[in-house]
């Protein structure tokens, strides 16, 4: 278990492992639920885009017609927060 610390301000800083441990890179931010008896939940935000932002990102970009395979993975690599 890793203990923190409580600023005047009531900010509390995660250190560089629970950072990589939650997959969270500077500039990113995370998500905290309240639970019962005081205790919380913490996890990496997870972006809340639509298809339609990223629907033809690429027109006019490239010649590469891409397989529908090939858009899955990338998709699904984009969700995940890999590319």
């Amino acid at each position: 278990m890793t203990t923190l610390t409580v600023t005047a301000k009531g900010q509390v800083t995660l250190k560089k492992d629970l950072l990589r441990h939650l997959g969270v890179k500077p500039g990113q931010k995370v998500e905290v639920d309240t639970l019962p008896d005081g205790e919380l939940s913490i996890r990496a935000a997870r972006s809340k885009g639509d298809w339609e932002k990223a629907y033809g990102i690429l027109a006019g970009k490239t010649d590469k017609i891409a397989t529908i395979e090939e858009m899955n993975e990338a998709t699904a690599k984009g969700w995940a927060g890999l590319l």
